[in-house]
């Protein structure tokens, strides 16, 4: 790990790609956060069908958004980042149970990730893609 005098600073460039990739799994996870909050029939009809109880609903939703806040505030964002992992891993978890496609969870996952790892240089450095 760099000390204080060694920051690694990240570009403009890298910084706004962060955010922007950030933003798209973000807005996704709030979005149906307030849905499960909201609870409209298609929401419940969906719970249904997936084989959870209506009541967990709320409860679902309480968890995707604080995964989401917690995600949002830089100085808990790796924290957020793998509740967030472990959030969407049940989701892909619960569609290849019923047989439905599963791969927004992940590619929702690998986004969090993935603009973490353009925004904050600590994640670079403890997973380094490229060679040297």
């Amino acid at each position: 790990m760099p000390t204080e005098t060694e920051k690694t600073v990240v570009s403009k460039k890298a910084l706004w790609a962060g955010r922007i990739i950030s933003a798209l799994p973000v807005l996704m996870l709030l979005f149906s956060g307030v849905l499960k909050l909201l609870k409209p029939a298609a929401v419940v009809q969906e719970f249904g069908r997936l084989g959870y109880p209506e009541k967990i609903t709320i409860a679902l939703g309480v968890v995707e958004l604080s995964c989401t806040l917690i995600y949002l505030i830089p100085q808990t964002t790796v924290l957020g980042a793998i509740l967030l992992a472990a959030y969407l891993g049940g989701a892909t978890a619960t569609h290849v149970r019923v047989g439905d496609p599963f791969f927004i969870p992940i590619v929702l996952g690998i986004l969090v990730w993935l603009g973490l790892y353009f925004r904050d240089p600590r994640l670079r450095t403890l997973v380094p893609l490229t060679k040297g």
